[in-house]
């Protein structure tokens, strides 16, 4: 099984007049290719899978695997729904098309028990070869997958190798590298990628990296490369950043900040995301003035 790890962007999806903008799309991904990141994830939180349609969803990962053969960077796919037949279906897709391996959340609102997310887990896994990495995000779907039945899902299913974990907790990152030393723990929060890093957890799932993927890339590469130093600094001055972009729901900043860099030409959501305040954008504006973006 392939192991993928390292620094990883939570792709966002762009749209024109309503739909998805694929040739935007293709660009994008050259660009993280260009500056250095390990792996690609499509459609994931970052981009709004939950108000895609699944021809949509299916097509981003199309492209990205397209844009990617032959360059050395993984695509890991968004494969995740509150429906276990939705996220099996999406799983088998992206397997079919060429993926490397998936990305799946935790199922949102339904509120399932551990037991149901060991179930909704192992369908999923077993639906498919390529490797999965369960994704803990409880902020976002109001369920918590518990170091305990991660654990038995890494012991009992052959292809679930990691977990991106978003709780923000140091404390619960620990707890499962301590227990589970083959396990493989991703930071999906922004600000805490060097103190993940540092504590052992093998790379990092980024938002702030659809802006700055060489900042990011070279932050999990000084980490794996002992120097400690620098990947600290680069932690701390994107401090700023990473807070501004999670002023409003994840993806309304990193969109905007797209869009205000010239990243993207338009700036459209799909409901209910909305464009973010007058006030966010300013705000916005005056951050990213301290940073060099390069396109």
């Amino acid at each position: 099984m392939d192991i993928i790890t390292g620094s990883m962007t939570a792709l966002i999806t762009p749209f024109k007049n309503g739909k998805v903008d694929l040739q935007k799309y293709e660009s994008l991904i050259k660009r993280q290719i260009e500056q250095g990141i390990d792996a690609v994830v499509p459609v994931g939180t970052t981009g709004e899978s939950a108000t895609l349609s699944h021809n949509e969803h299916k097509e981003c990962i199309e492209v990205a695997v397209a844009v990617c053969k032959g360059s050395g960077v993984k695509v890991i796919a968004g494969a995740g729904s509150n429906a276990t037949h939705e996220a099996c279906d999406i799983a088998k897709h992206a397997q079919d098309v060429g993926a490397d391996g998936l990305l799946s959340v935790t199922p949102y609102y339904n509120k399932p028990t551990q037991e149901g997310l060991y179930q909704h887990y192992k369908a999923i896994a077993n639906s498919v070869e390529i490797p999965v990495m369960l994704y803990n995000v409880p902020g976002r779907t109001g369920v918590d997958l518990s170091a305990e039945t991660t654990i038995r899902l890494f012991d009992d299913v052959k292809n679930i190798y990691a977990i991106k974990e978003a709780t923000g907790s140091l404390e619960r990152a620990i707890s499962l590298i301590s227990q589970r030393k083959d396990l493989i723990v991703i930071s999906g929060d922004d600000s805490v990628d060097f103190p993940m890093l540092a504590s052992g957890a093998k790379g990092i799932i980024s938002v702030t990296a659809n802006i700055l993927p060489n900042l990011k890339s070279l932050l999990v590469k000084s980490v794996a490369n002992n120097d400690f130093n620098t990947a600290k600094k680069i932690n701390e001055d994107l401090y700023e950043l990473n807070s501004v972009l999670f002023c409003e729901s994840n993806p309304i900043p990193i969109k905007a900040a797209m869009y205000l860099t010239g990243l993207l030409d338009t700036l459209e959501y799909r409901l209910p995301l909305t464009a973010p305040s007058n006030e966010t954008m300013k705000k916005l504006e005056k951050t990213l003035e301290k940073y060099e973006v390069i396109k």
